[in-house]
C-alpha cells in the first residue's frame, strides 16, 4: 500500500475517531496539504478498491478493509513514538515527526517485535491508545477534556491531543505531561479559561489548550 493511501485512510480515521472533525474530501485535503481535486480523486479511487464509501458532498466513510489499514498504520506510528520516547527521551513533537516517517517503512513483524520489547504497551506517550496486532483498541476511554473538569477535583492527565511543537514545549515547561496529576482550582466559564495547580505551580489555560488536554478523575 502506498504512503499516500495510508496517510489518506489514517487521516479519515483520526478525524472521525480522535479529532471529532468531519471527513469530507476538502477537510482531509486541508489536513494532508493537498488540493481538493486531489482528495476527491483519491476518494474515488479508494472507493473503487473497496476501502471507503464516497458520495459527492458527503463525508467519507471507511469500510472494514479501510479501517483495518488505518489502524495498522496508527499502531505502527504509536509504537514508534513509545519506542523513541523510551530509548532517547525525545520530545513529544519530535517523536511524532519521526514516527510519521517510520510508520510507512515498518513491517508487521517489526511492529510486533517493538511491541514485545516495550511490554505490549496500551498507550503511547501522548496517551493515545495503541491498537493491538489484530487492529483492535481494547482500552476504554473515560477521559474528559480539561474544559469540562470540576473545580476542586484532582485529575490525572490521560491524553494530549495535538501535534503542535509550541503546545508540547509549553506542556513540558509546565509539567503538563501524560500521567501527571493536577487539581482544577477554578473554571472561568464566561471567559472559557481554567486555572489549575500542577507540580506546585498555578497556571491559567485558555480553551484552545483545555479542549485538547484530557484527564481522568482520581
Amino acid at each position: 500500500m502506498s504512503v499516500a493511501v495510508e496517510n489518506f485512510v489514517k487521516a479519515i480515521y483520526k478525524h472521525k475517531h480522535q479529532d471529532n472533525l468531519d471527513t469530507k474530501p476538502g477537510t482531509i485535503a486541508k489536513k494532508l496539504g493537498i488540493s481538493n481535486a486531489a482528495a476527491t480523486d483519491m476518494s474515488r479511487k479508494l472507493a473503487e478498491k473497496g476501502l471507503l464509501e464516497y458520495e459527492k458532498y458527503q463525508e467519507l466513510q471507511l469500510t472494514d478493509a479501510g479501517t483495518k489499514i488505518a489502524l495498522n498504520v496508527v499502531r505502527k506510528h504509536r509504537l514508534w513514538e513509545a519506542f523513541l520516547f523510551k530509548l532517547f527521551d525525545m520530545t513529544l513533537h519530535d517523536i511524532h515527526r519521526e514516527a510519521e516517517l517510520l510508520e510507512h517503512q515498518t513491517s508487521d513483524l517489526l511492529a510486533e517485535k517493538i511491541s514485545a520489547y516495550l511490554g505490549h504497551p496500551k498507550f503511547d506517550p501522548h496517551g493515545d491508545p495503541i491498537p493491538n496486532a489484530q487492529g483492535q483498541i481494547t482500552t476504554e476511554d473515560t477521559s474528559i477534556p480539561l474544559s469540562e473538569a470540576k473545580e476542586g477535583v484532582s485529575y490525572t492527565i490521560s491524553r494530549l491531543l495535538s501535534d503542535d511543537k509550541e503546545f508540547f514545549e509549553f506542556c513540558a515547561q509546565n509539567h503538563i505531561t501524560y500521567r501527571n496529576t493536577l487539581t482544577v482550582t477554578k473554571q472561568f466559564v464566561k471567559n472559557r479559561m481554567t486555572q489549575i495547580s500542577i507540580s506546585s505551580n498555578t497556571i491559567v489555560l485558555n480553551e484552545d489548550f483545555t479542549k485538547i488536554i484530557y484527564v481522568d478523575e482520581n
